[in-house]
């Protein structure tokens, strides 16, 4: 009876299956054959699942060299809490030559549905003028009218339109508990900010803290570790044109790790933008020079039979940012030392970048080296092995690096149009890391 009861199962599940996959089998929509080509460079940013149902009129391709048009998004906060998206459309094949740029500001409270909505808006009206001059331009239809769409925002506002004077606050708290037989923990973590951003002047103020409790249990014997950390942060920053800026960076703060009971700092800083600062989401080559003092309470007497100290400093630092149609690369460099004794300095070197080397072909590579040189805060005391195994105190140390690269490739349909998010899968293509 089991055997014939089994026997029927399989006969039902192999009947649904013939069943269902002629259905699966059927071939997926067949795209446009006449419509633009268009590779769409926007990284996490946008909700490419939505922009493709959204906007039917283009083939959307893998890869640029496929394409007509490369779309390049780069993003920039705004002073609200927004989100500045600008769009360049980068003309390839017989529109080589030609580009346009359209911006798209999401507001601080607006919601997903509404910034990737807005966002589609404004790639349509680009895309629009390519698509136009191809033969599915004779299918295209200019609709206009308010009815069910968002009334656009204000081209500029003023202090006087503003009940809050440009100022926006931020208020955060994330507790977290985990734990099991022999190990319990719990994290305890908020932060506090409020900035007002104008096109002359710019201020931020942040306090951010943390506590840490992790016990773990052995042969009936709790091993704890507590570590207290806390931050204040303020900037103020005043335009000077084009290229020039200056300001006053000033903080506080207290980290176990480090053998600081309180670290306040003050320092004046001068910047220089190579490039515009209108360009900034693309390009920008920046040099910032900060001199300042800074007062250390440490926990523990130091190795240099310090309990406090006030040391006059100064830093430069240099970073070069560049976002294109071949990738995204960057660079900085920091240079910071301590004026009372020279010997004491920190040299630091962050390189990333994100290249398509050729077509489905990229490499990314990002990761810091830094001379260290500075370390005024070890404890006399020394270290105990339980400090060094949870890390809970800084060692003496001469460099510090860390590195990640990778190698992507993808091959196959030049076509990219097709949306199926049952069961979160998606295409194929090799990946090798390392």
């Amino acid at each position: 009876m089991k055997q014939t009861a089994m026997k029927c199962v399989v006969l039902t599940i192999i009947s649904v299956v013939c069943t269902i996959l002629p259905l699966s089998a059927q071939d997926p929509p067949e795209p446009q054959g006449s419509a633009l080509r268009v590779f769409l460079d926007c990284g996490y940013y946008c909700d490419f699942d939505h922009l493709r149902r959204e906007i039917t009129f283009v083939n959307w391709v893998r890869d640029r060299q496929d394409a007509q048009v490369h779309v390049l998004v780069t993003t920039q906060r705004t002073g609200g809490g927004g989100t500045e998206f600008t769009m360049a459309f980068i003309g390839m094949e017989e529109f080589r030559g030609r580009e346009d740029t359209l911006q798209y500001v999401s507001g601080s409270t607006d919601v997903q549905d509404e910034v990737r909505n807005g966002i589609a808006r404004t790639l349509s009206l680009g895309l629009v003028r390519y698509a136009a001059q191809l033969p599915v331009g004779a299918d295209l239809r200019v609709v206009h009218g308010m009815q069910g769409r968002q009334r656009p925002r204000p081209a500029a506002a003023t202090a006087e339109d503003d009940p809050w004077n440009f100022w926006v606050f931020n208020i955060s708290a994330h507790p977290f508990l985990m734990g099991e037989e022999s190990y319990r923990s719990t994290h305890l973590s908020g932060s506090v900010s409020a900035s007002r951003t104008t096109e002359d002047f710019k201020i931020s103020l942040s306090a951010h803290g943390s506590y840490s409790n992790d016990v773990h249990t052995y042969e009936d014997v709790d091993y704890t570790d507590t570590r207290r950390d806390f931050g204040f942060n303020t900037r103020a920053i005043w335009s000077l044109g084009d290229h020039w800026s200056w300001g006053i960076i000033a903080g506080a703060r207290s980290s176990t790790r480090y053998n600081q009971d309180l670290v306040v700092d003050g320092t004046p800083a001068l910047e220089y933008n190579i490039f515009p600062y209108s360009e900034s989401t693309r390009r920008q080559l920046t040099f910032r020079y900060s001199a300042g003092v800074r007062s250390i309470n440490y926990e523990e007497e130091t190795i240099y039979f310090e309990t406090a100290e006030v040391r006059p400093l100064h830093s430069l630092e240099v970073d070069l940012d560049a976002t294109q149609p071949w990738g995204t690369a960057g660079v900085s460099f920091e240079a910071f030392q301590y004026l009372h004794d020279l010997g004491k300095h920190r040299l630091t070197f962050r390189p990333r970048m994100r290249i398509r080397l050729f077509k489905g072909f990229s490499f990314n590579i990002s990761g810091s080296v830094s001379r260290v040189k500075d370390q005024l805060y070890l404890s006399r005391e020394g270290v105990s092995d339980e400090d060094i195994l949870v890390r809970r105190r800084a060692l003496d140390t001469n460099y510090r690096y860390s590195l990640f690269g990778g190698l992507s490739f993808r091959f196959g349909s030049i076509f990219n149009n097709v949306v199926n998010p049952r069961f979160g899968g998606g295409g194929g293509g090799m990946i090798m890391m390392f």
